[in-house]
């Protein structure tokens, strides 16, 4: 009878891994197209490439999959577990010698799967997307062609530079260049280009023009002077910010950085919200394993009743609410109070012995006995 059980189990992972990738893809599809949104201006109004946008909403993929996860597992385990006990297979696998904590084995080794590439994401993927992702972002927010440079229209820059640019081509190039530039209020100059581009430089950002003319305006002496170029550069520096080293957010640390930052000012005061974020991308994983026993707890503890599992399931739901709400809270709290960090950990924990403890015992909720009649409407009515 036993040498049936790791067939069943094997069976039940094979359930498993269908509904599994299903509801992961389907939901972090949902979820990064919701979040991409947020940069379709950079390419409708800035004029950024596909290949460019491509990459920036990529790089928000690991922040995206480690909340979702755990939830597209949860889903899993209550769809394909609540079939199997539907159709009284649950029923049939215990007959041929399997508990609670056999039948529950598949979803455990999916769980630890999962935790373990949680924490692939957790301390490696997150990170460095969230800095490539912030790094982009600088660098696009640097960038005159993108940010201040749009075609068809007076673009100004600052208060005393003004430029039109007529089509913008897909590699940089700018056609049909107009650049007022009032600097100088006692000599005004305006360039007239038929082509340009924007290059970067080690003194800044230069403005090259080809084929057209500068002409200068010297109100003192009431002259009007013009020059014929094939190629004129404008300094831009002054108007981007210089950088500098970039202080690095806690979500763009390893593990390392966090626990042990640097001597700055920054980090000195930001010490202990790097401490709980540390402390949040370690028990984070977790929740796969913490949802999958909600799941598991919710169908498989209990009498078989059809009005009580469907009230398991919406406890269940309610539950990881509650513990993920209450997961993002603490580390709100743990980077104001530090001394609360351990909760971090026993609010999932926690959550995962009562579990343990409902799947042992056989039951979530204490058992109600129940009038012949209102069996009798429970048979009546459908699920």
């Amino acid at each position: 009878m036993f040498s049936a059980v790791p067939r069943l189990q094997k069976y039940i992972l094979r359930q498993l891994a269908g509904p599994f990738v299903f509801f992961l893809l389907s939901l972090t599809g949902v979820i990064w197209l919701t979040q991409s949104l947020r940069f379709v201006d950079l390419i409708i109004n800035k004029g950024l490439s596909a290949s460019f946008f491509a990459q920036l909403t990529l790089l928000i993929l690991p922040n995206v999959l480690m909340i979702i996860l755990p939830i597209a597992l949860f889903a899993a385990v209550l769809y394909v577990y609540n079939n199997l006990d539907g159709d009284s297979e649950i029923v049939v696998m215990r007959s041929a010698g399997m508990g609670n904590l056999a039948l529950a084995r598949p979803a455990l080794i999916l769980a630890v799967v999962t935790t373990l590439f949680g924490y692939f994401l957790s301390l490696y993927l997150m990170p460095t997307g969230q800095r490539a992702f912030k790094d982009m972002k600088t660098s696009l927010r640097t960038n005159l062609s993108y940010v201040l440079l749009q075609e068809g229209t007076f673009n100004t820059i600052g208060d005393s530079l003004t430029v039109y640019i007529r089509a913008r081509q897909s590699g940089g190039e700018m056609l049909g260049i107009l650049v007022h530039d009032s600097r100088d209020r006692q000599r005004p100059v305006t360039m007239i280009a038929e082509k340009g581009a924007m290059v970067r430089t080690k003194a800044g950002p230069r403005f090259i023009m080809v084929n057209g003319n500068r002409q200068e305006i010297d109100h003192s002496a009431g002259q009007l002077s013009l020059l014929q170029f094939d190629r004129y550069a404008l300094d831009l520096s002054q108007f981007v910010r210089q950088g500098g080293d970039r202080w690095l957010e806690p979500g763009e640390r390893y593990l390392h950085e966090l626990f042990w930052p640097g001597t700055g000012p920054d980090d000195i005061a930001n010490a202990a919200r790097m401490r709980a974020e540390g402390h949040d991308r370690l028990a984070a994983p977790l929740y796969s394993v913490a949802f999958a026993l909600i799941a598991l707890a919710a169908v498989l503890s209990g009498e078989f009743n059809r009005r009580g599992r469907r009230m398991r399931i919406l406890f269940a739901v309610g539950c990881i609410a509650v513990l993920r709400a209450g997961g993002l809270g603490l580390v709100s709290l743990c980077a104001k109070i530090p001394a609360l960090i351990p909760l971090l950990y026993l609010n999932i924990l926690l959550v995962m012995v009562i579990c343990l403890y409902a799947l042992l015992r056989g039951r979530l909720l204490p058992r109600q006995r129940l009038s012949q009649q209102q069996m009798q409407q429970l048979d009546a009515e459908p699920f």
